[in-house]
């Protein structure tokens, strides 16, 4: 398992994230503890969870799995979706990033996470109020850093010029979707990291099991995220990612190699990313992305892999940047 840094924090992560958000969910607890044992076999210490996830169970499972060890693992968990009925239990207030800190610490059963993240952006909050709510549980010890997800390039840049004017905590950690069918990230939010050196942790490598090899422009599964849950049925359901996710298929037989171990180590050879998230049901689907974590991607392979997608269109528009062809 390779190591790698955390942006400028100094931490040590593996080069493979696990999120529990199945923890409590579609796995049970027998199943959830079973692929935590098995990524710490691996040698994966970095684990990812949120207070949504199976309505907080998720927390509950990954609190028990790392009680024993929580020197060793590097945490994250995140606030903003509903977590009840209240009209105030949702968003970035100061309220409820407070009340969520002291639910997930409870939860997860310790006394700091290491990575909090804001789990999407708060129209009815200003960043400053929101960063300033970070740094006093930075400065109270509950978190290690501030760390965000979901938000846009041009809203992170903003905060960061906030925090640096306010003396404030930082975001140290972003979480963006990426994967062969879904690259916006290529275009303005991981330059963005890179120039201000800021880990990656990336989510949905698998595009919801679309390049797992069940799916093509005339092929499902009779389950799966794209069949069961319209959210990612809504997210990916395009001719054109069915067409990639088949010749994807196609080229992974070509190396004999897994077409989920593929597609993580593709996102893994960004030099950008830290770590993609993978996740799993069960064992038998983790094996295949945890393979991910020793397989040496060559930049032949890298950029054969690329062109089997549309690259998106660079942030100026110009496509002659991309060419070399200058108007």
């Amino acid at each position: 398992m390779e190591f790698r840094t955390v942006g400028k924090t100094g931490i040590q992560v593996s080069n493979l994230c696990f999120g529990t958000m199945s923890f409590g969910g579609n796995a049970d607890a027998e199943t959830s503890k079973a692929m935590y044992k098995r990524c710490r076999e691996a040698g994966i210490n970095f684990f990812d969870t949120a207070d949504v996830y199976s309505g907080g169970c998720s927390e509950e499972i990954l609190g028990e799995c790392i009680a024993h060890e929580r020197e060793n693992i590097v945490l994250t968990s995140k606030v903003f979706w509903n977590t009840s009925r209240d009209i105030n239990a949702k968003g970035l207030s100061r309220k409820h990033i407070m009340l969520g800190i002291e639910s997930s610490l409870r939860r997860l059963k310790t006394d700091y996470i290491d990575f909090y993240f804001v789990h999407d952006f708060d129209e009815q909050t200003s960043i400053e109020e929101i960063l300033r709510t970070l740094d006093d549980l930075q400065r109270q010890g509950k978190i290690l850093y501030p760390a965000v997800s979901n938000w846009a390039a041009w809203q992170m840049t903003k905060a960061l010029g906030i925090s640096a004017k306010e003396q404030l905590a930082r975001f140290e950690l972003i979480q963006p979707m990426y994967n062969l069918v879904k690259r916006q990230a290529e275009v303005e939010i991981l330059p963005m990291a890179k120039s201000e050196q800021i880990g990656v942790i990336t989510y949905s490598p698998l595009g919801a099991g679309l390049l797992t090899g069940k799916y093509g422009i005339n092929k499902r599964p009779e389950q799966g995220r794209l069949v069961e849950d319209t959210r990612y049925g809504d997210r990916y359901d395009a001719n054109e990612n069915f067409a990639v996710a088949e010749q994807f298929t196609d080229y992974a037989k070509q190396y004999a190699i897994k077409p989920a171990t593929l597609a993580v180590a593709w996102v893994k050879s960004n030099p950008s990313v830290t770590a993609p998230i993978i996740g799993a049901r069960n064992l038998e689907q983790l094996e295949d992305s945890l393979a991910a974590a020793d397989f040496k991607m060559s930049p032949e392979m890298y950029a054969e892999i690329s062109r089997l997608s549309r690259m998106p269109a660079p942030a100026t528009d110009r496509a002659e940047v991309l060419t070399g062809k200058w108007s």
